[in-house]
């Protein structure tokens, strides 16, 4: 039996138009950092490319996520290929192929408290039989803007699940 490999996957958040991570980001990438400390063998995963929504620079997301865990110390030799996803269905999607080449099997998914519950139905549909675990990162926003991202969370995991039920991709 060969030792378990273990990858933390970082989703993405938005970065402004130079490059600096959001204070979501920022949160994704302080939990990812205490996944690391307990996973010191563990790969990292970084996932986000483009999209108007989160990133217009000209690297990918990822690259931005990469370079701040690299600043608190995770070595070079430890990230994965980024993920160029331009969403949570991508950023499943899309993990796969490079989780399977590198011998992946346990997937520790890092993402934002309000966000785990879709990541959480994404992920175990993309990777059944996978070891999986989900590691919240306290999203610390105003609580209106919260309560709109925990009503957009509720209404896409909703949509995936009726499309799921109806025999649909999503």
């Amino acid at each position: 039996m060969h030792p378990k490999k273990t990858a933390i996957a970082v989703l993405g958040a938005p970065n402004d138009a130079a490059g600096r991570l959001s204070a979501m980001a920022v949160e994704r990438c302080r939990q990812a950092l205490f996944e690391f400390a307990r996973h010191p063998d563990a790969c990292i995963l970084p996932t986000g490319g483009w999209g108007t929504h989160f990133n217009t620079t000209e690297k990918p997301h990822g690259y931005y996520t990469r370079r701040f865990l690299e600043a608190q110390g995770i070595p070079p030799d430890r990230f994965l290929e980024c993920v160029e996803s331009s969403n949570t269905i991508q950023d499943a999607g899309l993990s796969r192929p490079i989780i399977a080449r590198h011998g992946i099997t346990a997937l520790v998914v890092v993402t934002s408290d309000f966000h785990i519950p879709r990541a959480q139905f994404l992920f175990q549909r993309a990777f059944p039989g996978m070891e999986l675990a989900f590691s919240a990162a306290k999203t610390n926003l105003p609580p209106a803007e919260l309560a709109r991202l925990q009503a957009h969370e509720a209404r896409a995991l909703a949509a995936l699940m009726q499309n799921a039920g109806a025999g649909q991709s999503a």
